[in-house]
Order: structure tokens, then sequence, then C-alpha cells
């Protein structure tokens, strides 16, 4: 496997991307991936990567503006909008390396990049693929596993964050992960073992992101353009998710022209270790070798 640096450009602002290549392959199609909620491509990511590239396959991987070696400021800004803006413009810029086939290209992505993965494969023409897992598809019912008083808190300080970048000052922060009682964006019982086991050993990770991000995904619904994806979609729900409720993936997973839907007796977490991501990755990687086949190419 050989891993070639390939940083693109979104709305002006460089995004740090890693091209996965296998060994010996001519024009290989090629899986882009992105992480969920303040996580940064290096947390997890590459182990299914690799799972991907020894099936012949090569993948992208990209942090989002703000986050990771990415540039942009403020650091750690959350915005599931200008996601999408990144997502859209990593598709262009590997429809243009000359080491992959763009005609063959897969979206993979997880929690809240598995929203933005929908939005983006109805927004992008010739997508050949999409994995979604446990992904983040309504803001609304997210929003009704919290408590009220967190959702009050939420809106606080979202609304302070707005009223100080307006002034000019440094952003309002909050953590991203966090465990119950403590006020986070996840903060349950899965949440900070479950997230803290995907960082590698020593990484500086910061647990902040800007507190508009609350405001901003109550208004964020991939799930409004399910059925305008035209690709295969490969939609992956956890019963036992306490950050995703599994009713409005499965209501997604309905509203997708081209769905095959799989469904795991797991937590949010669990698909990215141990036994059940094998199974998963497993899963995943039969679907993209079906469906990025050459007899499958976008032309």
């Amino acid at each position: 496997m050989k891993k070639i640096k390939s940083d693109f450009i979104s709305n002006g602002v460089r995004c740090d991307g890693d091209l996965y290549l296998p060994e010996g392959a001519l024009k290989p199609p090629v899986v882009i991936m992105a992480h969920g909620l303040t996580a940064v491509k290096a947390f997890g990511l590459p182990a299914f990567a690799e799972r991907f590239v020894q099936r012949g396959m090569a993948a992208f991987l990209f942090d989002y503006r703000t986050f990771g070696e990415s540039d942009g400021e403020p650091r750690g800004l959350v915005n599931p909008f200008h996601h999408v803006q990144d997502w859209l413009a990593a598709i262009e810029h590997v429809r243009r390396l000359p080491d992959v086939d763009g005609t063959r290209i897969a979206l993979w992505g997880k929690s809240f990049s598995g929203g933005d993965v929908i939005i983006a494969a109805a927004k992008a023409p010739g997508i050949a693929a999409v994995v979604s897992q446990v992904p983040f598809v309504s803001g609304f019912s997210s929003i009704r596993l919290k408590p009220l008083s967190e959702i009050i808190q939420a809106t606080i300080y979202g609304m302070l964050d707005y009223v100080k970048t307006a002034l000019f000052l440094p952003p309002h922060y909050s953590p991203g992960v966090a465990h119950p009682g403590t006020f986070a964006a996840m903060n349950t019982e899965e949440s900070y073992p479950g997230f803290r086991s995907i960082i590698p050993e020593g990484w500086p990770w910061e647990n902040k992101m800007t507190s508009r991000a609350f405001i901003l995904l109550a208004f964020y619904y991939p799930i409004f353009y399910a059925k305008r994806v035209s690709a295969p979609v490969l939609l992956i729900g956890g019963q036992k998710d306490s950050l995703v409720p599994f009713a409005a993936v499965r209501k997604t997973a309905r509203r997708l022209p081209r769905c095959e839907f799989v469904v795991f007796d797991c937590n949010h977490f669990e698909p990215y270790t141990g036994e059940r991501f094998e199974e998963s990755v497993k899963i995943q990687a039969d679907f993209l070798e079906r469906n990025l086949s050459r007899k499958n190419a976008v032309s």
C-alpha cells in the first residue's frame, strides 16, 4: 500500500488529504472518506481504508476546514453546510487525480458524515456508491434524545457564540464529548469511552467545538435529500445507538431508492473496533467491491 499526501482547496481554504493506493493497481476505483462530529481522519478511518485497499480499491481521506491539519479559522468550527461544501470539493479534486479512476467514486461517512455523504451524493453527479454508517439524518430527532435542560443550555451557548462572533471576539467553545452529567454534544454512557477508543495513543486531541453547532444542527436534515440519491447506498444502523435514533435511520433507508439496509444490535461506536468492526468492514468492502466494478462504472 502506498500513501500520498493530496491536499485540495474548499472555498479558498486548504483541506488536508491522504490518498491510499493499492500496490500494482492501475487506475483503481476510489472511496472518499471523512469523519463525524469533531473527529479527524486519523481517528479510526485508516483501519477501514486499509481493508478497502486490500480489496484493490484506493481510499482518499480528508479533514474538514478548521480540523486536523487542514487550514481555516476559527479552529473547531462545526458547520454541516460547510462540511458538505468540503465533500463536494473533495469529489472534484479526486476526479482529477491521475492515479485513480474518476468514474468509479464511492463516498463513505459515519455518524455526522454519514449524513453528509447522503447530501453530497444527491448533489454530485456520477457517484457510484455510498456507505453511510450510523448516520446523523435528522436534527430534530437527535435533539429529542437530549433532556430539556441541555437543549436550553445548548441554545444559550450557541447564541452566545454567534454574539461573540458578531463582536469579533473569540468563539464560545463546548466539549464535543463527555461522560453523563457533564454538558457536551455527546454525553451518553457510550460517548466518552466510545470516542476515546478511536483516538490513536498519544494524539494531541482538543475536545472542543464551536457552540454555534448546536444551532446549526437543528436545521440539518440529510433525510430530506434521500430520495434524490441515485447511487446504491449501504446504510448501517445500530439498534442500541444512543446518539442517532434508529427509527430515523430506518426511515431514511425507506426513502433511499437503492438502499441495502444492515441492522446491527450495537451502539454508536461499536462498529469501529473489535468483532463488530470486522463484521461491518467486510460487509462494506463487499458492497464497495460489487458496486465499483468496471461494469458499473459511471461515465
